[in-house]
Formats: structure tokens, C-alpha cells, sequence
């Protein structure tokens, strides 16, 4: 009789462990899979392969600059004449996005072609795939697709932030 009792006892710790493992091999899953979830930030190539924008979470809200263009240019038609002579390059474009739904930000988009600043914001498709979209007057809206330049660094830039919150009127 001694020795079932002990018998049962280890089947009972065995199993006892073995919830243990189970539950801390779910946690380990769950934390790489949150580790390894798609995001935002990152650089991405705009559809016509003309720019690059660099997004960063800046306190909560996603900022996105100009990072590269094929033919870099100046920001002539900016609705502040004191800021036309600056170039586009370092120009936030993605301006104070904030969280709109999953994998949804919706803000303020800057369009250099003709300085003007549309309701708009972006969607993450998939890992590599970002839908901006942007309306004028609600009725009249467009978008398109970006693709993350392959390689990219996911970490928010720090310079970003700071470039921006000195941009912030």
C-alpha cells in the first residue's frame, strides 16, 4: 500500500511539472510571437520608387520623414514661405498617426507636390506591405500601396522625434 501511495504522489508531481513546462513553453510561444509581430516602423519605399520615408514612434504617435529621393528636391510650394527653400529630404511627411483600429493610424499626411496636408493614414497589409490613404473633403480619397526596403532596422529613430517635435507648430 506504501508504495502506490508514493506511486500516485510522483504521478502527481510528474504531472504537476509537466502543467509547468506546458504553460511555460505557451508563454515562451506567445512572447516570440508578440516579439516577432509586424509593425509600422521601419523605412518604405513609396509605389513610384521615387522616396524612401523612415517611420518612427515618436511618444504614441507614428512620424514619418523623407529619407531618400532619386531627385532630391526643395519644398516650393510649402504654405509658409519662410520653410520653401527647405529641402524634402528630412521633410516630415507622416505627421502625428495615431492608433485607429489593428494595424491602422490615421493623421495628418503632408504633400510636398502642392504643400498641402490631408487627413489621411496607413494600414499595415502584411510585414512588408503599407496602404497609405488620404481624402479631400471626405469624399474625394485615394491611396497607395509602399514597400519595406528590404533589410530595414524596425527600431524607432530617435532623430526623428526630435526633428519633429521642433517641426510641431
Amino acid at each position: 500500500m506504501l508504495n502506490r501511495t508514493a506511486g500516485m504522489s510522483r504521478k502527481f508531481t510528474w504531472s504537476r511539472k509537466g502543467r509547468i513546462a506546458a504553460l511555460g513553453i505557451a508563454m515562451a510561444l506567445s512572447l516570440s510571437g508578440m516579439a516577432s509581430a509586424a509593425t509600422v516602423v521601419g523605412e518604405w519605399l513609396v509605389a513610384e520608387k521615387t522616396a524612401r520615408v523612415k517611420i518612427s514612434d515618436c511618444g504614441g504617435a507614428l512620424w514619418g520623414i523623407v529619407s531618400w529621393e532619386a531627385d532630391p528636391g526643395i519644398d516650393t510650394h510649402n504654405p509658409d514661405p519662410a520653410k520653401r527653400n527647405q529641402p524634402i529630404t528630412g521633410l516630415p511627411v507622416l505627421r502625428d498617426l495615431k492608433p485607429a483600429g489593428k494595424n491602422r493610424w490615421n493623421g495628418n499626411l503632408y504633400n510636398a507636390d502642392n504643400g498641402k496636408t490631408y487627413r489621411g493614414g496607413v494600414t499595415l497589409l502584411d510585414d512588408n506591405r503599407l496602404r497609405v490613404h488620404g481624402c479631400v473633403l471626405f469624399i474625394l480619397c485615394g491611396g497607395e500601396n509602399w514597400t519595406r526596403v528590404e533589410g530595414d532596422s524596425t527600431a524607432s529613430d530617435p532623430e526623428i522625434c526630435a526633428r519633429v517635435a521642433s517641426a510641431q507648430p
